[in-house]
């Protein structure tokens, strides 16, 4: 019993109070955050945002329809079309292309060269997806790009250097099969949607031991061979023009005998007595000159221009 003096608590109102004014406010907004997190999911779901570094194929029922952001070799630096784009829930869905050059990285292989040489060659191919719709239609990844054209690369390697021989690697001619592998290469891959930009070859040895040294032994005798024909073509060479000369001289000394023969004869003396009985030549060294005395009688043929006292 309730004690004298205190009035006892009223009963307070079923459902009032903070908890029912909450219920109230969920009632009187809930339409409205609904409505919200519908909008959102749908925007998200409409919305398409594309990196630069991507191309965008839109398909619709499993058909390509368009393309966002198109690799365009003619396009102007710094234009693109990535960025924000719509597309079609549920009816569409997007696939992103790499517009990026990308590597092509084959196994190391075994090749046998045209002198029978067993080469360890390890090369790689870079390519670039031109056209996404080709791509997305006949290789759908990637992956499944890398895996048809790995096994094209391994051959058309094993063909170009099975015809060239390992010292052939060493010079320029390198760069002749790499373009040849390359073209092949690319024929396969626009099939697909793609150009191969370029193929190098990252190592090309031989196997370690003898066939090593062998190898390098006959490299070496044949660079032997060829710097001693190069040499026999320059003795050949000096000689062709030593003669040629020669043979100017003397028609130059022919025709001079016959424009003045009596000039000639006095002139080819002076330079004759020059060498017999002048001075040292300035840079001669008199150590060189040996003392020697002629004898000649006054009527000798030699001195016939000191007879005639000169001209």
């Amino acid at each position: 019993m309730p004690r004298k003096g205190r009035p006892s608590p009223l009963p307070r109102p079923k459902g009032s109070g903070p908890r029912r004014e909450g219920s109230n406010m969920w009632q009187r907004y809930k339409t409205i955050f609904v409505s919200l997190i519908v909008l959102f999911v749908l925007l998200i779901s409409t919305t398409v945002i594309v990196p630069e570094t991507h191309q965008a194929v839109v398909i619709r029922a499993g058909e390509p329809v368009r393309v966002i952001n198109r690799f365009d070799p003619s396009q102007e630096f710094g234009a693109t079309g990535a960025g924000v784009s719509w597309r079609i829930p549920i009816y569409e869905r997007v696939q992103m292309v790499d517009r990026r050059i990308l590597d092509l990285d084959m196994r190391g292989e075994t090749v046998l060269s045209n002198d029978q040489q067993r080469l360890e060659v390890n090369a790689y191919a870079r390519y670039r997806i031109f056209d996404p719709v080709l791509f997305v239609e006949r290789a759908r990844s990637e992956e499944n790009l890398t895996d048809q054209l790995e096994p094209i690369l391994s051959s058309a390697l094993r063909q170009e250097l099975g015809r060239r021989t390992f010292a052939s690697l060493l010079t320029p001619e390198r760069g002749n099969a790499m373009t040849n592998i390359r073209d092949t290469l690319d024929a396969e891959a626009r099939g697909y949607g793609a150009q191969i930009i370029d193929v190098r070859i990252k190592r090309a040895d031989l196997p370690q031991g003898r066939p090593l040294d062998a190898a390098f032994e006959r490299m070496r005798s044949e660079r032997q061979e060829m710097a001693e024909t190069i040499r026999a073509g320059g003795r050949r060479d000096a000689q062709i023009i030593q003669a040629e000369a020669e043979a100017d001289a003397a028609r130059i000394y022919a025709e001079a005998y016959n424009q003045d023969a009596d000039f000639y004869d006095f002139y080819r003396a002076m330079e004759s007595y020059e060498r017999a009985f002048g001075p040292l030549r300035q840079g001669e060294n008199p150590d060189d000159v040996g003392e020697s005395s002629i004898i000649l009688s006054p009527d000798n043929d030699y001195l016939r221009q000191f007879r005639r006292g000169g001209r």
